[in-house]
């Protein structure tokens, strides 16, 4: 590359087209660009971190290796998420661990409330709770910023399916949030 190009970041196509080229350190760029998301992906979709942090590394291992066939059909960034999300599933398949559980009346209960409490904590609990198939499609669309037709692609399902479970993932989560936001008024009379 000369002077003209030194400067330029290369994006996430040209660095996995690098990898296949045979750049020892182009993955290892395109990983630590999107690491903190992927990782927050399968933190997401998994039910404990270290089960997160072995899905993330059996995606980037099979990323890695499935690079060469990657058709250029759909950003990079989609492509790992899909990885991402797929390893998580087939780790609680393999765990088998059961992905859905009911929420439970006292989800949004806080022994003693401030009005400080961190919403986040709260919605993200609600998240785990969900069956994984609404939490990924959830997550994609709303926390990551996907559109339907999108992560349709990256779920391998109908775009119908990926509407249909986001909206009952919404539903049992904004019933959970109305039970914290009454506790939490409770709290403050």
């Amino acid at each position: 590359m000369g002077t003209f190009g030194a400067g330029r970041q290369r994006s996430d196509a040209e660095l996995l087209a690098a990898h296949v080229a045979g750049d020892p350190y182009a993955f290892e760029e395109l990983f630590y660009r999107h690491q903190r998301q992927l990782y927050r992906l399968a933190r997401m979709t998994s039910h404990h971190p270290e089960d997160a942090a072995d899905a993330l590394q059996d995606a980037m291992l099979k990323a890695h290796r499935r690079a060469p066939a990657f058709r250029h059909d759909a950003a990079v960034s989609s492509w790992l998420y899909r990885i991402v999300v797929n390893a998580c599933l087939d780790r609680l398949r393999r765990n088998k661990i059961r992905p859905t559980e009911a929420l439970p009346d006292d989800v949004g209960h806080v022994g003693d409330p401030t009005p400080r409490v961190d919403t986040a904590i709260v919605v993200e609990r609600a998240l785990m709770r969900l069956p994984v198939e609404q939490r990924a499609a959830v997550v994609a669309v709303d926390m990551q910023g996907y559109s339907v037709a999108e992560t349709a692609r990256m779920l391998g399902v109908p775009e119908g399916t990926v509407k249909s479970r986001c909206s009952r993932a919404r539903a049992k989560l904004a019933e959970v949030l109305e039970h914290f936001d009454a506790g939490a008024a409770a709290a403050r009379e």
